[in-house]
């Protein structure tokens, strides 16, 4: 037996070979500091870390390029209108339930959405609002008359809130039950689309222009065509 090996309480057998393996030793060292403190292992507080001086280099650098995110010093605004849209200018929507109609702008929305109207009467399309991205502005143009129009604003399209959850019950008839359009919406679109129409008539054939849908054929390239 060594000095060493009686030292640590585990006797050397052979050459290599201890008596005790390597977690029966662990185990007898934490019953000894146990027995040592009263039953408990010691607890220590943990120490205070001492303020880094400002503008001292760090010790280690990682090994790889860490990229830090830049903070975000942009606030989101509303999009700036285009030139080429201005009240009474037919649009032509390129996504939605609606793509491919021909609507015309009314005016630009706080949060920067275009309200538009079919009108309703000649290709189905109610106010509603769209962005400006998702349509091309026509050279063709309505004179719009005078229309009051502060009361659409963001918060009159607004949908109601969802619940946050269904019973089984309530799933299946989610699917059955059609959304029903409030008289005050179908009051609206009657008072504005009753303004817009006659402005409409009195340009010949612009109203089968906006009822029919836009769409390319073989052989159509939209960067040639002149809106």
């Amino acid at each position: 037996m060594t000095k060493t090996s009686a030292k640590r309480g585990n006797p050397t057998i052979a050459t290599g070979i201890n008596q005790y393996s390597r977690s029966a030793v662990y185990r007898m060292k934490k019953l000894a500091v146990k027995k040592k403190n009263g039953g408990k292992f010691p607890t220590h507080a943990p120490a205070k870390k001492a303020e880094e001086a400002t503008g001292k280099a760090p010790r280690f650098y990682p090994a790889d390029d860490v990229k830090s995110k830049a903070p975000r010093r942009l606030n989101p605004s509303a999009a700036k209108l285009r030139a080429t849209i201005t009240p009474g200018t037919v649009l032509i929507l390129l996504a939605g339930k609606f793509r491919g109609a021909r609507v015309v702008f009314l005016k630009q929305l706080t949060s920067g959405l275009l309200l538009v109207t079919g009108p309703y009467q000649f290709n189905g399309v109610p106010m509603r609002r769209v962005n400006q991205a998702y349509a091309i502005a026509t050279s063709t143009k309505v004179e719009l008359p005078s229309l009051d129009l502060n009361k659409f604003d963001d918060a009159y399209f607004k949908k109601a809130e969802k619940k946050a959850k269904k019973s089984g019950d309530e799933f299946f008839k989610a699917g059955e039950e059609k959304k029903e359009i409030s008289a005050e919406r179908k009051a609206d679109q009657k008072a504005v689309d009753a303004k817009i129409v006659p402005a409409v008539k009195k340009v010949n054939l612009l109203a089968n222009y906006l009822s029919e849908k836009f769409s390319l054929s073989n052989g159509t390239f939209p960067h040639n065509m002149k809106f």
